[in-house]
C-alpha cells in the first residue's frame, strides 16, 4: 500500500514560486512606501513647512504607532478567521487590494503641507494592511512545505522579498530619482510638486499587483492543511475562540508562548537596526544620502543571500542554532560599530548585519511552524505578528534613551544592542522541537 503524497509533493514548484512572488511584490512596495521613498518625501518635502511645534518625523512615528496598534488588535482575529485554508485566499486578496489602492492614492499627495495628514493616513493604512496580510500568507507555508523542507521554502520566500526590494528600488531610482536638476530619472519627470515621487507610487502599486496575482489566482489549488471545523465566527466570537486556542497552546507547550515573546524582542531589535541605520550612517559615519540608497540596495541583496543560505542550514541543523548564531554575530558587529568610526567601518559592519538578518527572517518563522500544532498555524502566525507589533516600541525607546543619556547619536547603538542581547539570551532558553 502506497503512502499518500506529502504536501510538498502536491504543491509543485510553480505554486512555491507563486507564493514567493507575493513576498517579492509586497516587500518591494513596502520598501518604497515606508522606508526609502514616500516616507522621506512626506517628512522632508510635504511636511517641510508644517505648522505647529510637532515635527513631521514625530507625526510619522505616531502614525506608524497607530498602525501597529491596529495590527496588534486585528492580527489575532485575522489568524482565527483564516484557520480554515479556504479563507486564506480571500483574506490575502482583500488585504493586498487595499494596500495597492492606498499606495496608488499616494500619487495624489502633492508637495503641500495640507496634504500631509492624508499622506500619513495612506502610509499607515498601507503598513497595517501589509502586516495583516502576512498572517494568511505565512499560514500558507504549511500547505506548501513539510518539516523537512520548510526552511528552504521559507528562505526562498524571504529571499524573494529582499530581491523585490532591490528590484523595485532600482526601477524607481533609475526611472524617477537619479540625477540633478528640475527633471529626474530616465524619464525626465519633473520634481516640481513631487511629481517624480508620485509617479513612483503608481509603479510601486503596479509592481505588487503583477507579482501578487499568481498566488491570488492559484491559492485555492494549494493542498489542504489540517484545519479545525469550519464555522462562522463574529468579532467577539473570534476573540473567544482565540483565547480558547491560547489556553490550549499554553497547556500543550508553553515554549510556544515563550518563543512568541522572545522572537518579538529580537525582531524589534532588527527593525531598529534598519530604522536607525541610515540616520546613523549619515550623522555618525559620514555616509552621503545618495550612498545610503546604494547601501540599501546592496544590503537587501546580502540579506537575500543570507536568507537562502540560512534556509538550507535550517533544514540541516534546525532553526534555533541559526537564530542563536546570527543574533550573536549581530551583537558582536553592533558593538564593533559602537567603538569605531568612518565610512568603511559602516559599510563592512552594516553589510554583515544585513547578511545575518536574512537567516533570522527565515528561521524565525520555521521555528514557529515547527512549534505550532496542526490546524493552528494561522493563529500562531497571527500571534507572531501581534507580539512583534506589541514590542515595536522597545528598540526606538531604548535608542533615544541611550542617545539622551550620553548626548551622542552613536550611543543609540547601545540601546539596539541591548535589545538584541535580551532576544539572544531568551532564544537560548527556548526549547524547539527537532522536527
Amino acid at each position: 500500500m502506497t503512502s499518500p503524497p506529502s504536501v510538498a509533493q502536491t504543491a509543485g514548484r510553480s505554486k512555491i514560486v507563486a507564493w514567493a512572488l507575493w513576498d517579492c511584490g509586497s516587500t518591494g512596495m513596502n520598501a518604497i512606501v515606508t522606508t526609502f521613498v514616500f516616507s522621506v518625501y512626506l517628512t522632508s518635502t510635504v511636511g517641510q513647512d508644517l505648522p505647529g511645534g510637532t515635527s513631521p518625523a514625530s507625526w510619522l512615528g505616531r502614525a506608524l504607532a497607530m498602525a501597529g496598534f491596529t495590527v496588534a488588535v486585528l492580527a489575532p482575529l485575522t489568524g482565527v478567521l483564516v484557520q480554515a485554508p479556504h479563507r486564506r485566499r480571500a483574506a490575502l486578496t482583500i488585504l493586498s487590494a487595499l494596500a495597492v489602492v492606498a499606495t496608488a492614492a499616494m500619487s495624489l499627495i502633492r508637495a503641500d503641507p495640507t496634504y500631509f495628514a492624508l499622506g500619513l493616513v495612506l502610509l499607515a493604512f498601507t503598513a497595517a494592511c501589509g502586516d495583516l496580510a502576512s498572517v494568511p500568507y505565512n499560514a500558507m507555508l504549511k500547505q506548501l512545505a513539510t518539516p523537512q523542507n520548510s526552511g528552504r521554502i521559507s528562505g526562498i520566500g524571504a529571499a524573494a522579498g529582499y530581491f523585490g526590494s532591490v528590484g523595485l528600488l532600482m526601477v524607481i531610482y533609475v526611472a524617477f530619482i537619479a540625477g540633478d536638476g528640475p527633471a529626474r530619472g530616465l524619464f525626465g519627470v519633473s520634481v516640481d510638486d513631487g511629481q517624480n515621487v508620485r509617479a513612483g507610487m503608481l509603479v510601486a502599486a503596479a509592481w505588487f499587483v503583477v507579482l501578487a496575482l499568481p498566488l491570488l489566482i492559484t491559492a485555492h489549488t494549494l493542498a489542504p492543511a489540517v484545519a479545525p471545523e469550519s464555522q462562522s465566527v463574529g468579532l467577539l466570537g473570534g476573540y473567544r475562540r482565540l483565547w480558547a486556542d491560547l489556553r490550549t497552546e499554553w497547556g500543550r507547550d508553553r515554549n510556544l508562548v515563550y518563543y512568541l515573546i522572545v522572537s518579538a524582542i529580537f525582531r524589534d531589535g532588527i527593525a531598529g537596526v534598519f530604522s536607525f541605520g541610515a540616520v546613523l550612517g549619515v550623522s555618525v559615519y559620514g555616509i552621503s544620502q545618495a550612498d545610503v540608497l546604494i547601501f540599501g540596495v546592496i544590503a537587501s541583496t546580502m540579506a537575500a543571500l543570507g536568507a537562502v543560505a540560512g534556509g538550507l542550514i535550517d533544514d540541516r541543523i534546525g532553526g534555533k542554532p541559526v537564530l542563536v548564531v546570527s543574533l550573536t554575530v549581530m551583537v558582536a558587529v553592533g558593538l564593533t560599530l559602537l567603538s569605531l568610526s568612518g565610512p568603511t567601518v559602516f559599510w563592512v559592519c552594516g553589510l554583515l548585519l544585513a547578511l545575518c538578518v536574512g537567516p533570522i527572517t527565515t528561521s524565525a518563522r520555521t521555528v514557529l511552524l515547527r512549534m505550532a500544532s496542526d490546524g493552528k498555524e494561522a493563529v500562531a502566525f497571527g500571534l507572531y505578528t501581534t507580539t512583534g507589533r506589541a514590542a515595536s516600541f522597545i528598540a526606538p525607546w531604548l535608542f533615544f534613551v541611550f542617545v539622551d543619556a550620553f548626548h551622542a547619536d552613536r550611543a543609540g547603538l547601545g540601546g539596539l544592542c541591548l535589545v538584541l542581547v535580551v532576544g539572544l539570551v531568551g532564544m537560548v532558553l527556548v526549547k524547539v522541537p527537532k522536527n
